[in-house]
């Protein structure tokens, strides 16, 4: 059998992801710090871990409605309600999933014809371009610019707009760049919208990791954003429940109708354990959540300190656990500077061209790990700058 010739077109033609290359390698070097795996580094909570144990003790470990368990999905509608001033049905408004991937996954299928164009602000997380593609759909790349803070603005936007944009995925706050679209910015994206047949897919995962005093917004709160937004969010990130499992999609009862069509197709339904643990989550961990975001708040203002004392330009990312430092300066390439870091000094980052070809000149550093870590990886990015100064770059 030659499956060169066999495999679909649109499958042969997705690119690896770029966060696994300097990970497989990582794994095997001995004394190597890795910060580029967004995964929280705190367990689940012990109340979220003793609901999905004692859920296994009581013997629940049948499939539940493809939707998802009602009491989860009322869990959510209230979570919505009272953190986002969003109100949705559960019974028919709210889908769970495998993840907010598949949540990601489900509504561009349901939207997305061959030959529709699908509007997505780079860097971004490296599953909106492939899934659009696999569907037929054609990827249209706004590159967001360090100078903006890698917000998306209303004149990039109505440039990216033709007859064929079906849907702009909307991903803030941002995984790579910790970018985040205050108020002022949502409403300008907003009006650029109202009258049109496009509808959003606002990827919410790191909606409770935002820093200062303005909390997250979401853009289906805004007038005439509600009925064209599908709101997708998670317990991956907000409740360090990487391993269970779990996501959630908001949005018109239609489209939420086709996407669970699809998932009954593929899935089945999300994980039992998980959503029994999942209500747990949304009744009793909110002070849980604070705790971590405090947490990822200091490391983020270490980070923030250190490439001062680096001399190396990093934009204060203001949601999410990454930073998105600058190497342009250097004269290296995102990828070359990965590579001599890893190998020289044993650190492994994420070169910025993983999330598209705008993130070059940039690395993405997570912090969701240990001060510790974090602070002996930034001496030896130190010491490869100075090594760097040594070679004469300008750095």
């Amino acid at each position: 059998m030659d499956y060169e010739k066999l495999i679909s077109n649109a499958a042969s033609d997705m690119r690896p992801s770029g966060i696994r290359k300097f990970f497989d390698i990582a794994a095997e070097m001995e004394d190597c710090i890795t910060l580029g795996v967004g995964e929280p580094d705190f367990k689940t909570p012990w109340v979220i871990r003793n609901a999905g144990i004692q859920s296994l003790d009581r013997g629940h470990t049948f499939y539940t409605s493809n939707t998802g368990m009602m009491e989860l999905r009322r869990e959510i509608s209230r979570y919505m309600e009272r953190k986002f001033s969003l109100s949705y049905l559960p019974d028919t408004q709210i889908l769970v999933t495998v993840g907010g991937s598949e949540a990601i996954d489900l509504c561009i299928r349901a939207l997305v014809n061959p030959g529709d164009e699908v509007i997505i602000p780079e860097p971004s997380f490296v599953c909106y371009h492939p899934i659009t593609t696999l569907t037929g759909g054609v990827p249209v790349s706004i590159p967001l610019k360090n100078e903006n803070k890698f917000r998306l603005t209303a004149e990039e936007l109505k440039k990216a707009i033709t007859p064929k944009t079906k849907l702009l995925i909307f991903p803030f706050p941002s995984n790579p760049t910790g970018a985040v679209m205050r108020r002022k910015d949502i409403e300008e994206i907003a009006e650029v919208l109202r009258g049109t047949d496009i509808t959003v897919l606002s990827d919410e995962i790191y909606a409770e990791l935002t820093y200062g005093e303005e909390k997250h917004i979401s853009i289906a709160s805004l007038p005439g954003m509600y009925e064209r937004t599908v709101v997708v969010n998670g317990f991956s990130k907000t409740y360090a429940m990487t391993g269970w499992r779990l996501g959630y999609a908001c949005g018109p009862a239609m489209l939420v109708s086709v996407m669970n069509t699809i998932h009954q197709a593929a899935i089945m339904c999300a994980p039992t354990t998980s959503q029994y643990a999942a209500i747990e989550a949304l009744r009793s961990a909110d002070g849980e959540i604070v705790k971590m975001r405090d947490e990822y708040d200091m490391r983020r203002r270490f980070l923030m300190r250190r490439f001062e004392e680096l001399s190396l330009p990093c934009f204060e990312p203001e949601g999410a656990f990454y930073v998105f430092p600058d190497i342009r300066g250097t004269g290296l390439s995102s990828a070359e500077f990965s590579e001599r870091l890893l190998m020289e000094y044993k650190v492994a980052v994420v070169p910025g061209t993983a999330f598209g070809d705008s993130g070059e000149g940039f690395l993405r550093i997570s912090y969701a790990y240990s001060l510790d870590h974090l602070a002996e990886a930034m001496e030896r990015i130190g010491q490869l700058l100075e090594t760097l100064r040594a070679e004469g770059k300008s750095v």
